[in-house]
């Protein structure tokens, strides 16, 4: 429903009830150069005339200009008055004429104005105008052959319309009717369908009416369709579809969305800030005068000053002043106004309520309502409250802008009070955290200040100082007992002092005479009991020997508590630190006792010392042997690493096994310890090979082997059984004759030989060393230091001169013959039945004791032809090793270890990895 409008003059509801029909006269073939306004004698200053279709003369226009000044054109081709008019003489007319500025082309349209004052007139000037065009239609068929009269013809009527009813709209007329009695009929919304019955048509004249008025914002236009029959129903004509525009009239108001706005802006905001925006909707038809709305604000409370604005055509209203200020006022109301037809005084209009809401912010610092306080605290309490300060702040209550945050600006340096800020009060609450003590300070004055939790907002340069204050406290006095202080106090004692040793010890003192008399001690804590304190004067008396090592002692400091108190029980707690001095007390001590050296990698293990003492009682230390045994200085050397630890290593080749080394170890003032260190040699690749297992060249034991380990042993055993048919294959390939060894051999050493090579090469030689004879088959035992042979009937055993043999080269089902080297001649040589071990055990006390024989004469002097075993003289020696009976083979003559069969590396590494 449109809204109600507005109580007007009579006049101004006579012209409103007249009809204004617009009729289009074609002439020639132009549809728009003459259009007739029917209007009253009498016209107001800016009333809506009528409205010209300008889309069907000029679709596209970009300048609009009437001849006649007392009428405007809109751009949808609504004619307005602009000022009052008289039509005296009966007729009026004006020119409208449209440019297009692309084109540069014009046209025009001759407006006619035809006033009649009673509407029995309005009627009867229709049907002679529709005659008129009856007969002129005719004529032009006539002259012009093929032009019909059955086509759409452009109709609207205006909505709300007062009749008289029913109203002529216009006619329809096909050209059949000349030769065929034609009957008009019509179809569709508006006829036959909802709205029913609103426009029909004369059976016989084709004219169309409207019965009653419509609303545009229901029905914005009609499709009807005509019909053009003969009485027997012969239609010789198509159905022609018609559209009724409804013309708008702008009887309808603009609406807010909403019938009041609350917005909130802050204080102090910049000139331009936008508030909010309003919005207004106009149910008339859109992008017409009728939608085209304004907004405008009509009042202000408060009326002064004007402090908002709003935009004409957004609604957006803002600040027009910074001095919003929430303190002086908190809310603002306007009376807004929003009017169509471009705001225009006869356009219609609605008013709405918008309410301001002003934001606080914190432009008000808060201030303490006094400038000084005055209050007291008696001392060594603490956790309480003295004192409650207040502030005053104009912003708005329990928000941040008005919280208060104190602090302690100055006084408070060894932070005995702190303030706080009570939240539901805002009060600023001063409290003793940290007891206060009379004899120091009797009074302490503080200056505290305060500020918001938020934010100033002001600018710098214009902010204000902070709101202080001064509080006096005043300590009161207490009768105290005595105090400890400082709380830890230390003394020196040499460790290992003599038992009834004195020092000075803790002192405690009456804080109000600054005396330490009538105070009596005792001790609370002696861990060990080394020590007795003096009840009177708090001296300490050693009692039992002390010993800065001691495992409890961290730093070389012996903590004991100490309590003191007064004749009335009153007491302080304190700790005595007892500085224990060193002295140089204890030797130097090994920190691995036992030792692995695995024989085949390794020559010797490093053995690390360290002393208890402070450093300046302890390194750099000096390794020696301490033993009077020559086998064991013969079997061992000690070299020195570092000033912590030497390295020891084995001499002369020793056998597996365990010994017991005694190492003496002295630090830099010469106290000694001596460490007697159990030394395993073991035929391993790494120590843990040794741990894990008791082999049998280090005694007895478990053996565990591992997987690696097994499958070594099966691939040994493998290969033996391949090196054993080898060895049987070549025996009887052997050619019979002797092979000899070459006299320039350079080593004659007992040496251990890998190489297993097939053939009759692999010899026993003998010499001058003689062994027992072993079964009644004279069976020699043959190892890697020389071979049993048949000589005489005695077997002897010979150094193998550069050659290298094996114990398997003697292994063999029979006998075979080798050549002597030594007598040229051929000998018999039994198959070793023993195993490394079992010859092992056998050659080598018994070498060892031919070898002893060797160095003496029969006077048991050293004999002259013996060669003397030398120290090693290092790679690179030209020299090499002269010894021509050690057993210890030169790192540079196992060059062949280097050149392996792949079987044998292939051992060796699976070894390695287990």
């Amino acid at each position: 429903m449109a809204a109600a409008r507005p109580t007007g003059s009579r006049s101004g509801a006579l012209c409103r009830q007249l009809l204004l029909t617009l009729t289009i006269l074609t002439f020639a073939s132009d549809a728009c150069k003459n259009v007739t306004l029917h209007v009253p004698s009498k016209l107001d200053a800016e009333k809506f005339i009528g409205r010209v279709n300008l889309k069907e003369c000029f679709k596209s226009a970009n300048l609009i200009h009437s001849s006649d000044p007392d009428f405007q054109i809109l751009e949808d081709g609504s004619v307005y008055t602009t000022n009052a008019i008289l039509l005296s003489s009966g007729k009026r007319s004006f020119t409208i004429s449209l440019s297009n500025t692309e084109n540069q082309e014009e046209k025009k349209i001759f407006v006619l104005l035809e006033h009649q004052t009673k509407m029995s007139l309005l009627v009867p000037w229709l049907c002679l105008v529709a005659e008129v065009l009856k007969k002129r239609h005719s004529k032009e068929k006539v002259l012009r052959r093929g032009k019909r009269r059955w086509a759409p013809i452009p109709c609207s009527m205006l909505e709300n319309s007062l009749g008289p009813f029913p109203l002529f709209l216009q006619q329809v007329q096909s050209d059949t009717a000349q030769n065929y009695t034609i009957y008009y009929s019509i179809k569709g919304p508006g006829v036959d369908q909802e709205p029913k019955n609103l426009f029909y048509v004369e059976r016989d004249t084709g004219n169309l009416y409207c019965t009653r008025a419509v609303d545009r914002e229901q029905y914005e236009s009609f499709e009807i369709v005509a019909f053009a029959t003969t009485p027997d129903g012969y239609t010789p004509e198509l159905p022609l579809p018609m559209v009724i525009k409804i013309e708008d009239e702008n009887d309808n108001y603009p609406i807010f969305t909403e019938t009041t706005y609350i917005f909130t802006v802050s204080e102090n905001c910049r000139v331009g800030s936008t508030v909010g925006q309003v919005c207004a909707t106009d149910k008339d038809e859109p992008d017409t005068m009728h939608t085209r709305l304004k907004y405008s604000i009509i009042e202000q409370l408060p009326a002064s000053p004007t402090l908002f604005s709003m935009h004409p055509k957004t609604g957006v209203i803002t600040t027009t002043s910074s001095q919003l200020d929430r303190e002086f006022i908190d809310k603002y109301q306007l009376k807004i106004k929003v009017q169509d037809m471009d705001g225009q005084h006869f356009g219609l209009y609605t008013t709405s309520t918008c309410i301001i809401n002003i934001g606080d912010v914190n432009d008000n610092l808060p201030t303490f309502t006094r400038t000084s306080y005055v209050t007291s605290v008696e001392e060594n309490t603490i956790d309480v409250e003295i004192l409650r300060v207040t502030v005053e702040d104009k912003d708005l209550v329990n928000t941040a802008n008005w919280r208060a945050n104190y602090t302690i600006l100055k006084g408070n340096e060894n932070g005995n009070f702190k303030i706080v800020t009570d939240p539901k009060t805002n009060e600023g609450v001063l409290c003793v955290v940290k007891p206060l003590n009379y004899e120091e300070r009797k009074q302490v004055i503080l200056q505290i200040g305060v500020v918001n939790e938020a934010p100033y907002s002001r600018e710098a340069s214009s902010r204000s100082a902070m709101s202080t204050a001064t509080v006096t406290v005043s300590v009161k006095n207490q009768d105290e007992g005595p105090e400890c202080s400082p709380s830890a106090q230390t003394v020196r004692i040499s460790e290992n002092a003599p038992v009834g040793t004195t020092s000075s010890g803790y002192k405690a003192y009456d804080p109000e005479t600054r005396s330490s008399s009538d105070i009596r001690y005792k001790k609370l804590n002696d861990p060990k009991g080394w020590v007795t304190i003096d009840e009177n004067s708090g001296s300490i008396k050693v009692f039992r020997s002390l010993d800065r090592e001691a495992e409890f002692i961290k730093n070389g400091i012996y903590n004991i508590t100490v309590v003191a108190s007064d004749r009335v029980g009153r007491s302080c707690t304190g700790t005595l630190g007892i500085i224990l001095e060193d002295v140089n007390d204890n030797g130097p001590a090994i920190t691995k006792p036992t030792l692995t050296i695995c024989k085949p990698v390794m020559a010797a293990a490093e053995i690390v010392a360290i002393d208890p003492d402070e450093p300046r009682n302890g390194p750099p230390f000096d390794f020696s042997l301490e033993t009077s045994d020559s086998e064991v200085r013969r079997m061992w050397r000690l070299t020195k690493i570092n000033d912590t630890a030497a390295r020891l290593s084995y001499q002369n080749d020793p056998p597996f096994g365990q010994y017991v080394v005694p190492v003496k170890v002295s630090d830099r003032l010469g106290q000694s310890k001596v460490t007697s260190l159990t030394v395993t040699l073991c035929n391993c690749v790494t120590e843990n090979d040794c741990t894990s297992r008791a082999g049998p060249r280090v005694g007895g034991g478990e053996v565990k082997l591992g997987k690696w380990a097994i499958l070594a042993i099966l691939l040994g055993i493998a290969l033996l059984f391949c090196i054993l048919f080898t060895l049987i294959c070549g025996a009887s390939r052997t050619a019979t004759q002797p092979k000899v060894f070459p006299d320039d051999l350079a080593q004659q050493n007992l040496i251990v030989s890998n190489t297993e090579a097939p053939g009759d090469d692999k010899v026993c030689s003998t010499n001058a060393f003689t062994t027992h004879t072993v079964g009644t088959s004279a069976q020699g035992i043959c190892g890697t230091t020389g071979s049993g042979v048949r000589h005489g009937g005695q077997e002897t055993i010979e150094m193998v001169k550069g050659g290298q043999q094996t114990l398997e080269s003697c292994q063999g089902a029979g006998h075979h013959r080798t050549l002597d080297p030594c007598r040229g001649g051929h000998v018999e040589v039994d198959s070793c039945r023993y195993n490394y071990s079992e010859w092992h055990s056998f050659t080598q006390p018994r070498l060892g004791e031919r070898v002893h024989l060797c160095n003496q004469d029969d006077n048991h002097k050293h004999a002259q032809d013996y060669v003397l075993t030398y120290n090693y003289e290092g790679r690179g020696s030209a020299a090499g090793s002269v010894g021509c009976c050690s057993e210890r083979q030169e790192e540079d003559g196992l060059e062949f270890l280097d050149n392996l069969e792949p079987k044998f590396r292939t051992l060796a590494e699976a070894c390695m990895k287990r």
